[in-house]
C-alpha cells in the first residue's frame, strides 16, 4: 500500500516538473510595455479631440471671417453631444459669451456617439491612450480658445 502513494506521489510531481522546465525555454506572453508601445488597430478608442473653431458655426470655406456662429440662425446652440451621451459626460459651459461643450475623461466611457452626433465634427478620436493620471482636474477638458482653435 505505501509502494502506490510513492508512486502517485511521484506521477503527480513529475508532470509538474516537466511543466516548469517547458516553460523556461517558451516566449513570455506580455510585451514590454513601456518602452515599446503596442501597435493599435485603426478602429481603436482613445482620447477624444474637440476643435472649438468647428463647434456651433457653419463654415463658408472662405476662412475664419467667414464662419457664422449657430445661435444667430436657430436661437439656440446645438445640444446634440450632450443629450448623446449616455455617461453624462459631456455639460455645455460658456466660454467668451459662447455656449460650448466640456468633457469629462474621467466619466467617459469612450463609446463615441457624442463623434457620430456631433453635425460639424468638432469632436473627433485620437489615438492616444495614455491617460493615467492622479489629478482627475486635468481629465476634464475645457473649451478654451488658443491660436489653432483646438482645445485643450
Amino acid at each position: 500500500m505505501a509502494e502506490k502513494t510513492e508512486a502517485r506521489k511521484k506521477s503527480r510531481i513529475s508532470p509538474i516538473f516537466k511543466r516548469a522546465i517547458s516553460h523556461i525555454f517558451t516566449k513570455p506572453a506580455t510585451t514590454k510595455y513601456p518602452s515599446t508601445k503596442p501597435t493599435l488597430p485603426p478602429d481603436a478608442r482613445g482620447k477624444l479631440i474637440y476643435e472649438i473653431k468647428d463647434c456651433n458655426t457653419i463654415d463658408f470655406g472662405s476662412g475664419p471671417d467667414f464662419r457664422l456662429d449657430i445661435k444667430a440662425l436657430r436661437g439656440s446652440t446645438c445640444h446634440v453631444c450632450e443629450r448623446d451621451c449616455p455617461a453624462d459626460a459631456i455639460k455645455i459651459v460658456e466660454v467668451d459669451g459662447k455656449r460650448r461643450p466640456q468633457i469629462n475623461l474621467n466619466k467617459c466611457i469612450f463609446c463615441c456617439q457624442c463623434i457620430e452626433a456631433c453635425p460639424r465634427k468638432a469632436i473627433k478620436q485620437s489615438d492616444f491612450y495614455e491617460l493615467a493620471t492622479t489629478d482627475k482636474e486635468s481629465l476634464v477638458m475645457k473649451p478654451e480658445y488658443n491660436k489653432q482653435g483646438a482645445s485643450q
